[in-house]
């Protein structure tokens, strides 16, 4: 069992408290979803859990994790560098299990998440394999470990579709606790039976958590229907209020001016209203006491509020992507032949397959294309954010383009917009969460006025309480959209069209 004992972490650079005496338990057969914004510290609280070092170079914190003989198996939301060096042998053997399990207990590591067991002993650098090759690999090599709770940041991230199913399973039947962190609604919906909400309200200056032992869709059902009825009650005692306030400013009005008119010969008839004034300045003070204890509006941290601008739009019929590949290769091997992607106007297209199939490979091939047309304004969301943020760069310098004053009081309302706070806003892009990354790439893409967008997993990073949000946004654009994903409510919501990547191309997916 896995305690946690009046827990605050409190950010060194800007000195936030990002979590305050929080208090859980993770019992048998919880699987607990960590969710919230971008930046409330959900990945920050996985990894002091997993290991305290992990944090200390930029949290620190108070209280106590008990979880003495408990093995933990850890996901971490991005491979470091040291892991993507190193061959997958190297990888696995790291592991201290890795070289007792038999052949058969490692294909049965392997084979459930559509790896080849071959490739546990391959030579290749893991930093060559796709992003769902990399997370299939940290899943198999924590199986081989035999943990007795898991701790998963994102683990749906880059997952084809198949091992998503997979994973929804094995969570739900792994028989372990699992704390995990996923931006996936539809996992969420699936597998979780206990929410962890880790707000900021009050702009981010106030802490706020809740534990649900409720499935997720429930939560926020219940949520939102509390808060409904707490603002009806609210927003009715505020009524009351004013009204009775009324009543005493016309009461004291009227005895102000009795007071101002009692004639001097009348002594008994001032000492009468002095009284009625007493009497009357009591009222107020009970009236002020009844404020105090009214029922609070509720106090809520809100998704992120941002969209397209008109100008960003494609015409119907235009061509915005005649593309063809005889052979599309990578790492010495070939993916795919005989690749055609035609897209006109403000469609909106989604490409989905196995992982390792080759999709972010074509992703940057149609990318090139796209960001050297000019007649067009195409921008590119990679899978990769270092690919495209400069890490030593502020968020208000990465949106910079000419350093006027009222271009940086433009992006710090955007950025507002985005949910993050003036400090945010100067800490370096390495600095950001993965989310804050997404964000920034997502409000870049509006700033400069794109009308065609390629994705490569956009709603990945965002929370669940910001992905409808996005998801609407994109929805509602009036550009076109060339994307990878294998966000379930993201393709059913946004993409009109769905193409499956194969050895021999792109086949068309028929939609419900």
């Amino acid at each position: 069992m896995l305690q946690i004992k009046h827990l605050t972490i409190t950010h060194r650079k800007d000195n936030r408290t990002i979590l305050k005496d929080f208090s859980f338990v993770l019992n048998p057969g919880d699987r607990a979803v960590l969710v919230g914004e971008e930046g409330d510290g959900k990945s920050t609280l996985l990894k002091l859990i997993y290991d305290p070092a992990l944090v200390a170079g930029y949290a620190e914190a108070e209280g106590e994790v008990v979880k003495t003989g408990l093995r933990l198996g850890y996901l971490p939301q991005e491979l470091p560098e040291s892991g993507k060096n190193r061959t997958v042998l190297e990888f696995c053997s790291e592991s201290p299990s890795f070289s007792r399990l038999s052949p058969p207990e490692l294909s049965a590591a392997a084979v459930p998440l559509g790896l080849a067991p071959a490739l546990f002993y391959s030579d290749r650098k893991v930093g060559t394999l796709s992003g769902g090759e990399k997370v299939k690999l940290q899943l198999a090599r924590i199986r081989m470990e035999q943990p007795d709770v898991l701790l998963l940041d994102e683990p749906s991230n880059d997952l084809d579709l198949e091992t998503l199913e997979w994973l929804e399973t094995f969570l739900n039947t792994c028989g372990l606790p699992v704390l995990y962190v996923s931006h996936d609604e539809t996992l969420i919906e699936n597998t979780a039976n206990v929410v962890v909400h880790l707000e900021q309200v009050r702009r981010k200056t106030l802490p706020r958590w809740t534990v649900a032992r409720m499935p997720y869709r429930q939560y926020v059902e219940e949520r939102l229907s509390g808060f409904a009825r707490q603002e009806k009650e609210a927003r009715r005692e505020r009524g009351e209020y004013e009204k009775q306030q009324e009543k005493f400013r016309r009461i004291e009005s009227r005895v102000e001016h009795e007071q101002a008119s009692v004639s001097r010969a009348d002594p008994h008839g001032g000492k009468m209203l002095k009284k009625k004034m007493k009497a009357v300045k009591s009222m107020g003070r009970r009236f002020e006491r009844g404020r105090a204890a009214m029922t609070e509006l509720p106090d809520t941290e809100d998704a992120i509020a941002v969209g397209f601008g008109e100008s960003a739009r494609v015409p119907n019929g235009k061509v915005v992507l005649d593309f063809s590949l005889g052979r599309l290769a990578a790492g010495g091997r070939v993916l795919a032949r005989g690749i055609r992607l035609h897209v006109e106007g403000p469609e909106k297209i989604c490409i989905v397959g196995k992982n390792g199939a080759g999709k972010s490979t074509l992703l940057k091939r149609i990318a090139e294309d796209l960001l050297a047309r000019d007649d067009i304004r195409a921008a590119c969301m990679p899978q990769d954010y270092g690919d495209a943020l400069d890490p030593a760069r502020t968020a208000v310098e990465t949106l910079s383009r000419t350093g006027t004053k009222d271009e940086a009081t433009k992006i710090r309302t955007f950025l507002g917009s985005m949910k993050y706070t003036a400090d945010e806003m100067e800490h370096s892009v390495a600095a950001l969460s993965g989310g804050q990354k997404a964000k920034l790439l997502f409000l870049k893409m509006i700033l400069d006025g794109s009308n065609v967008l390629v994705l490569d997993e956009p709603t990945r990073n965002f929370s669940p309480l910001s992905n409808p949000v996005v998801r609407r946004v994109l929805r509602s654009f009036g550009g076109a959209v060339v994307s990878v994903s294998h966000d379930r409510k993201y393709i059913a919501e946004v993409c009109g069209k769905v193409y499956r990547l194969t050895a021999s191309g792109l086949a068309p997916v028929p939609r419900p």
